[in-house]
C-alpha cells in the first residue's frame, strides 16, 4: 500500500472541513479527487504531503507516518507555481547536486528545452521575483521539473492545469505524463473530466469522499 489515509479528521476555526475520510492507493495506482471550490481538496493533499497535521486520524505514506519523512515520499505540484527567485537550474535542482546529464533529461521530461535553449543565458537565466519574469506555463514547467528531479514515489497534483490555456496545458500535460509515469498519483480538481485517466475517481462533498 503507497497511501493509507484513516479516519482523518481536519477543523478550520472550529469547522470541520475533513470528516473521518478514509483513502487508500496502492503503489502505481492513479486516484482522482473532484468537488466544489473550498471543499477541502486542498487541505486532504496537504495532509498527505506531510504539509499538516490532521487533528485525528493518520496518515502513511511510502511506509512514512511523521510529517518530516512522509514529505521526503511526496513531490507536490499546485496550481500556482511557487518559484524561487533563483535561476532556472535553482529552481529545478534546490541547492541539491545533479549531473548535467540528469539536469538535460530532467529538462526533456519536462518540455523545456526548446524555450531554455532560446534564453541568452540558458537554464542560468533568473526567473524573477515570484517567477516574475517567466510565464505561468513556464513556471509549472520548472515546477514540475523539480518535481521529477526529485524522483519521489508519490505525486500529489492540485488542479496542476486548471489555469493554463490549451495551448499552454498541452505541453504541461505531456510534463505531467512523465512526472507521473509509474508512480502512484493522487490528482485533485474541480473539473470531472480532467480526471478520465484515474482508475477511481471520488467526490469530496460535506467533508465526506464518495467513489463515483
Amino acid at each position: 500500500m503507497s497511501i493509507r489515509a484513516e479516519n482523518l479528521w481536519f477543523t478550520y476555526n472550529d469547522a470541520p472541513v475533513l470528516r473521518g475520510i478514509d483513502l487508500f492507493a496502492d503503489t502505481g495506482e492513479h486516484i482522482g479527487i473532484t468537488g466544489m471550490s473550498g471543499c477541502g481538496k486542498s487541505t486532504l493533499l496537504k495532509l498527505m504531503a506531510g504539509l499538516y497535521r490532521a487533528q485525528d486520524g493518520a496518515v502513511e505514506v511510502h511506509g512514512a507516518r511523521r510529517p518530516e519523512d512522509i514529505r521526503k515520499n511526496v513531490a507536490m505540484v499546485m496550481q500556482n507555481a511557487v518559484l524561487f527567485p533563483a535561476s532556472i537550474r535553482e529552481n529545478i535542482t534546490c541547492g541539491h547536486q545533479m549531473s548535467e546529464e540528469n539536469l538535460r533529461q530532467v529538462c526533456e521530461a519536462a518540455q523545456l528545452t526548446e524555450w531554455i535553449a532560446s534564453l541568452p543565458d540558458g537554464i542560468d537565466s533568473f526567473v524573477g521575483e515570484r517567477g516574475g519574469k517567466v510565464s505561468g506555463g513556464q513556471a509549472q514547467r520548472i515546477a514540475i521539473a523539480r518535481a521529477i528531479a526529485k524522483n519521489a514515489p508519490v505525486i500529489l497534483l492540485d488542479e496542476a492545469t486548471s489555469a493554463l490555456d490549451s495551448d499552454t496545458g498541452s505541453a504541461v500535460l505531456a510534463a505531467l505524463e512523465s512526472l507521473t509515469r509509474g508512480k502512484t498519483v493522487v490528482s485533485v480538481s474541480h473539473r470531472h473530466e480532467t480526471l478520465a485517466g484515474c482508475s477511481r475517481i471520488y467526490k469530496l462533498d460535506g467533508g465526506r469522499l464518495y467513489e463515483l
